[in-house]
């Protein structure tokens, strides 16, 4: 399976407000991506939906300094 049918296979997840910003995100930015912006969006989709969506929508802090402009991205999607 292609990398970006993968990742848009593993965004579809419980919550549908997570399944619409995720697969927003990916239609938007993919090509754009760099290897390691791949792999921090994969790190991402391993948190659990609530832990995700709660930092998607700024409720906890970002775990990670290198995830910062990866989620201002999300965070416009």
């Amino acid at each position: 399976m292609k990398q970006r049918e993968r990742l848009y296979w593993r965004c579809r997840r419980g919550l549908l407000e997570l399944d619409i910003v995720l697969q927003r995100f990916l239609d938007k930015y993919y090509a754009q991506l760099d290897e390691a912006q791949l792999n921090t969006f994969e790190s991402l989709l391993l948190l659990p939906d609530n832990d995700l969506w709660d930092i998607i929508s700024s409720k906890k802090e970002v775990p990670s300094e290198n995830l910062k402009s990866l989620l201002k991205l999300l965070q416009q999607s």
